[in-house]
């Protein structure tokens, strides 16, 4: 266990090193929350996938297939098929709209495009933007807590507050370019730490003369059906229910589109699809088949929370020297998803609030303050809601998930692909997709049909129907014109 603690002490001395390093490249606002345009394309990836793969993929997603067996397959496929989609279709169009623009944020290049209901759009998208993703920190730092809570019996409310401190230092520090290079070095530890323990698994296993496939049906009648066993509408509504991330990941999440937006140029962006893809197939490959090979290896019931099962096999599977670096895979999922989450938060405050939409005036350095002192102010939110929640992981995150990304990716899809969207359009996108996310999580509907597919065609829907109602002025000008001709 000693060994496991130093390793873990000089894993975090060595990413607030690698942060504090990169941080004095940060010279101006435009550097602080998007690289300025110098990073390469590979890294811009690795720090993608680890801000979009947090701790709810090493512990909530492995925890949930313990608990439903091969039909969680159909969660991976979903969110598989989202960032390969992303990757080839949209990244190269965000990173040439940003530069036409010219803006730093997604709620900055709605506003920027959508002119007329500038201000309406930047307050409207801030505060969901802000509202959604504090819950979503909230659930990276209580990750922290199991996590060290499981590996070292700390309190997990030691745990929350370490962690709390190394997120908010690195983000402090040096920004989006810090963040991004401290997410390439912990991308490569999720993913080592996601394909070398189901090999691990997979040898105990047959060391031992067990079988998944038996082990499966002696779990339940549903752990061995694709489907959960079930037939007819049922497996409809399974599909949909765990395909449903899959929509998340269509432009809407900030966190992840400002990789996109931080592209320097087409070569870069083909650079980084195929990075991000081979990253994507390798994680959740290794992520589902932990599910699975713990369910031969563990009884159901054995866990009071199924969402420790990756740092408990880990521990018991490896010897210790290996366990303190592939338990620090863990570590990396939360610090690198909860810096990026806080930075999308800050940009939110610093730029789109009281730059732009108050107009006030600071020089680059009292803007960059700004950003520091949001960073600091919004970590704390997160911990306090860390410290106060008691929901699972993969709950909290489904619904951040849906409150955001499924409200936000009709609003880039209709702006990357239909003329006629306008600028109402976009505002009854957002407050459709806040309103009937709060409202459906609310109610028993949830446990039906997830929020993450009803609010992503409910926002679709009122995003169509309101701007073929309220067109813009510049939207009428142009119909008018064509009727002359």
């Amino acid at each position: 266990m000693n060994i496991i603690i130093v390793e873990f002490v000089v894993y975090c001395l060595l990413i607030l090193a690698i942060g504090y390093y990169f941080s004095k490249r940060s010279k101006s606002h435009s550097d602080f929350l998007l690289g300025g345009k110098k990073l390469p394309g590979w890294t811009l990836a690795f720090s993608e996938r680890a801000t979009g793969e947090s701790a709810w993929l090493l512990l909530g997603y492995t925890g949930f297939v313990f608990m439903t067996g091969l039909s969680g397959i159909w969660v991976a496929v979903g969110i598989a098929i989202g960032i390969i989609f992303a990757w080839l279709f949209l990244a190269k169009t965000f990173m040439s709209e940003t530069d036409k623009y010219n803006v730093l944020t997604l709620p900055d290049y709605l506003a920027v495009r959508f002119g007329e209901k500038a201000k309406i759009i930047r307050w409207l998208t801030s505060i969901l933007i802000a509202g959604f993703l504090m819950f979503y920190v909230g659930a990276q730092m209580a990750g922290a807590g199991k996590m060290l809570f499981t590996t070292f019996g700390l309190p997990p409310t030691a745990g929350i507050l370490l962690a709390t401190i190394v997120i908010i230092i690195i983000a402090f520090a040096g920004g989006f370019i810090s963040v991004v290079w401290t997410d390439m070095i912990q991308s490569i530890m999720m993913v080592i730490t996601l394909v070398a323990l189901p090999i691990a698994a997979l040898i105990y296993i047959q060391a031992n003369d067990l079988s998944i496939n038996a082990s499966l049906i002696q779990a339940g009648d549903s752990y061995n059906s694709w489907f959960g066993g079930l037939t007819g509408f049922a497996i409809g509504v399974l599909f949909f229910n765990n395909f449903s991330w899959f929509f998340g990941f269509l432009g809407g999440q900030p966190q992840l589109s400002a990789r996109f937006m931080a592209l320097k140029n087409n070569k870069e962006a083909r650079q980084g699809s195929i990075v991000a893809i081979i990253w994507t197939l390798l994680a959740y490959g290794g992520a589902f088949m932990i599910g699975i090979t713990a369910i031969a290896i563990y009884d159901q019931g054995s866990f009071h929370d199924a969402e420790i099962i990756l740092p408990t096999m880990i521990l018991e599977l490896f010897p210790p020297w290996i366990a303190g670096l592939l338990l620090a895979g863990v570590l990396a999922a939360i610090i690198t998803t909860a810096d990026s989450q806080l930075m999308v938060v800050t940009s939110s405050v610093s730029e789109d609030i009281i730059h732009k939409t108050l107009g006030m005036n600071f020089t680059e350095k009292q803007l960059i303050w700004i950003s520091r002192i949001s960073i600091v102010f919004f970590g704390l939110i997160g911990m306090v809601i860390a410290l106060v929640s008691e929901s699972l992981l993969y709950l909290v995150v489904s619904w951040a998930w849906a409150g955001v990304g499924c409200t936000l990716s009709p609003a880039i899809l209709l702006t990357f692909f239909w003329e006629r969207y306008s600028s109402a359009g976009v505002v009854a996108t957002v407050l459709a997709g806040l309103v009937s996310t709060i409202l459906w999580i609310s109610t028993p509907l949830e446990s039906i049909i997830t929020s993450k597919f009803t609010t992503f065609f409910i926002a679709l829907f009122f995003g169509i129907a309101v701007s073929l109602l309220l067109p813009d002025k510049t939207e009428k000008i142009h119909s008018l014109s064509e009727k002359n001709i």
